[in-house]
């Protein structure tokens, strides 16, 4: 019975030694599967051409690159704000061709040749969008950080099949969080615009 106390390896000592070297082996291979199969080169870029709030714009992005990131960091239009970066809050709304799209689900490929709206387009001539004057005029917003993603989901609400009713209008904005609770603001707001009563 070896009571570990000759010159050979005890059975502990063994098993150190085999798991040690195993685990080397693996990280070798590991890293020279990596080495391997790492890319050649980077993703190849793409040149897209649209029209942003009635400007020529042009972008040279990887194609996975959103429209809402392009807008952002390419193009420094940082109205449209980052808030769940997966489609659920709304606040990334803009206009694409009229229609309300969530800019951080499209991606900025699929915009080449189109008109693209963002909040800082909706002003004219320095004069704001009645949408956006009846936000202020109803506190339609607190901390502020939805309020561009609700103003453009409201106005394209205005050229869209919407009931004449308050919980009509919650409906149709729905898509859009506000995490400060100032719905009867937006409510409102988009009541006045509309015509209706709040």
């Amino acid at each position: 019975m070896d009571d570990g106390t000759n010159d050979g390896v005890t059975r502990r000592e063994f098993v150190t030694i085999v798991g040690v070297s195993a685990a080397s082996t693996l990280m070798r291979a590991d890293s020279s599967t990596t080495a391997q199969t790492a890319p050649a080169h980077e993703t190849p870029r793409i040149d897209v051409s649209f029209t942003v709030n009635g400007t020529a714009a042009h972008v040279s992005v990887d194609p996975r690159v959103t429209l809402l990131d392009a807008l952002r960091e390419r193009l420094r239009l940082t109205g449209s704000k980052k808030g769940c970066d997966h489609g659920q809050c709304g606040a990334c709304t803009v206009h694409v061709e009229g229609r309300r799209v969530l800019s951080c689900l499209t991606l900025a490929a699929t915009v080449a040749g189109k008109h693209v709206t963002t909040i800082e387009g909706l002003t004219t001539d320095g004069d704001l969008h009645p949408m956006q004057q009846a936000f202020i005029d109803h506190d339609g917003f607190q901390c502020g950080y939805c309020t561009p993603g609700q103003i453009m989901s409201a106005v394209a609400l205005l050229g869209e099949v919407c009931g004449p009713e308050d919980d009509d209008v919650r409906e149709c904005m729905s898509g859009n969080v506000c995490r400060c609770g100032a719905y009867s603001g937006i409510v409102a707001a988009v009541q006045s615009v509309r015509g209706f009563r709040s």
